[in-house]
């Protein structure tokens, strides 16, 4: 595990900043900051350098696309091992409607977020490629009804 690295409150207002809106460029950050272009960039690389920045991402609206529905799926696999979990991981990434893999600690041994269309789309997603994933032993689903997001851990 890295060392945590030390942030100032300047740092701690950039990453806020950044997590609420990622396009911002370093003129209209350091403008809302109180500082100058230069010195936002210089900051912003800093961050980037040490790991703590690791790429601004898009938010998608999946609604907008089509994808009305989103389901976390806890997964037990029925075999374990370390090429199991390789097979496991590298088929279910394949997978266009499964947004994130996670590998967890618990009652089950993954956690996938897969959008869909609607239901029916969800459940073909789930009988013809979830369910033919290898090792796959259980499957628990929990459809997501409302989501409330946070700007991030600094926000």
């Amino acid at each position: 595990m890295k060392d945590p690295v030390d942030l100032d409150d300047t740092d701690r207002a950039i990453l806020r900043a950044l997590s609420l809106d990622g396009g911002l460029g370093a003129g209209e950050l350091g403008r809302r900051l109180g500082l100058s272009q230069p010195a936002t960039w210089r900051r912003v690389r800093r961050l980037e350098e040490s790991g703590v920045l690791a790429g601004l991402r898009v938010d998608v609206d999946r609604a907008a696309l089509g994808f009305g529905v989103t389901v976390f799926l806890g997964i037990r696999l029925a075999t374990k091992g370390r090429v199991g979990l390789e097979d496991f991981e590298r088929a279910a990434t394949a997978i266009p409607e499964v947004q994130v893999v996670q590998h967890v600690l618990g009652v089950f041994d993954y956690r996938l977020r897969v959008v869909a269309r609607d239901l029916a789309d969800f459940e073909r997603v789930l009988r013809r490629r979830v369910m033919t994933l290898p090792g796959v032993g259980h499957v628990e689903a929990n459809v997501v009804l409302t989501e409330e997001r946070r700007p991030g851990p600094l926000g």
